[in-house]
């Protein structure tokens, strides 16, 4: 691939990404939690920042910006609906819309739930997308302005992405996910051995971030309302698949 992709973890669970053209050197960094780990990087690895793209307005995706902007100067891009809750940015882009990043496309995707307005930026010449708190590792985001309904809809946009897609997803809840994943779906063998093998990535102190849509398609509960096993499990055999992930959803927030 004609990119490098750099996870780098910050504050106690949240990870911010770099994502690097190799030809031209560009550098995008996609969200700031903290300033200092991701300068750090920076240093470590020669590169020069170039862009900064934020997913949502939320402190811990933010608040690293004018701190980091001091010592590496970048254009900030953000979703247009939320730009009144971003720090200023260079570049407003919305649903559906397409910026260039070192001749790239990126393509931009309304996945609103978590909040309204949260975008995720799709790189298909990468192979990825920066889901950030819409799509997790096992999950998807708590619903703090968003309805069940809207979430899964933004599940649905991400699911038709290609299979073998590079998921990066924002914090390193995965365990926790993978713990209440096998509570309402608990016959699933796929899930059942990738519970174990991030058991022990854990334990390594490896994250289990970024993954593959491929993986999150066989495992990940909140995209699979449709499945029998699931609907059998929480007795919902007759239900609509937004039912079943709201169902899911309001499991999750008290588990």
């Amino acid at each position: 691939m004609p990119f490098d992709l750099v996870t780098i973890p910050c504050l106690s669970d949240n990870y911010a990404f770099l994502l690097r053209d190799q030809t031209s050197g560009k550098v995008a960094l996609v969200d700031v939690p903290e300033a200092a780990p991701i300068s750090a990087k920076l240093k470590e690895l020669g590169w020069t920042l170039s862009e900064i793209w934020l997913t949502h307005h939320h402190p811990d995706h933010i608040q690293g910006v004018s701190d980091l902007v001091a010592d590496h100067p970048a254009r900030i891009v953000g979703g247009k609906a939320d730009a009144h809750r971003l720090p200023n940015l260079d570049q407003v882009v919305a649903d559906g819309e397409t910026f260039q990043f070192a001749g790239h496309d990126v393509q931009v995707m309304d996945v609103s739930g978590h909040t309204v307005g949260h975008i995720a930026l799709y790189v298909p010449d990468a192979k990825c997308v920066f889901t950030a708190d819409s799509l997790m590792a096992l999950g998807c985001g708590r619903l703090f302005e968003g309805t069940p309904a809207q979430m899964w809809q933004s599940m649905q946009k991400l699911m038709k992405l290609p299979k073998d897609t590079t998921v990066c997803s924002g914090h390193e809840y995965t365990q926790s996910n993978a713990k209440f994943a096998l509570t309402v779906d608990p016959n699933n063998d796929a899930l059942i051995s990738r519970s174990r093998e991030i058991d022990q990535a854990r334990k390594n102190g490896v994250p289990t971030v970024p993954s593959k849509l491929v993986t999150e398609l066989e495992t990940n509960p909140f995209l699979r309302p449709d499945d029998s096993g699931i609907r059998t499990q929480l007795g919902m055999e007759n239900a609509t698949d937004t039912e079943v992930f709201a169902e899911i959803r309001a499991r999750k927030d008290s588990f």
